[in-house]
């Protein structure tokens, strides 16, 4: 499939472009120049996803507290072995 489509393009091929499940975004382009895109409803979600975390503190002080090494993991099984 095609990566990229104009305006008039994307709107012909509508159908054929939401049945692709391979897409996770299409670009839409006027005059040569994106301006915008379409996207699948699963990347839209996990872009979502992804602005949630980032505007959460919590969540974004355990990711800089993994990052750092500073994060301790235990296994799964060990868990409930008690």
């Amino acid at each position: 499939m095609k990566s990229t489509y104009s305006i008039s393009e994307a709107q012909a091929k509508l159908p054929s472009l939401l049945r692709d499940p391979k897409t996770s975004f299409v670009p839409i382009s006027r005059h040569n120049e994106t301006v915008g895109y379409l996207l699948s409803k699963k990347r839209m979600d996990a872009i979502v996803e992804t602005m949630e975390l980032l505007a959460d503190p919590k969540a974004m002080q355990a990711i800089e507290k993994a990052r750092s090494g500073k994060t301790r993991y235990t296994r799964l099984d060990r868990l409930h072995a008690n």
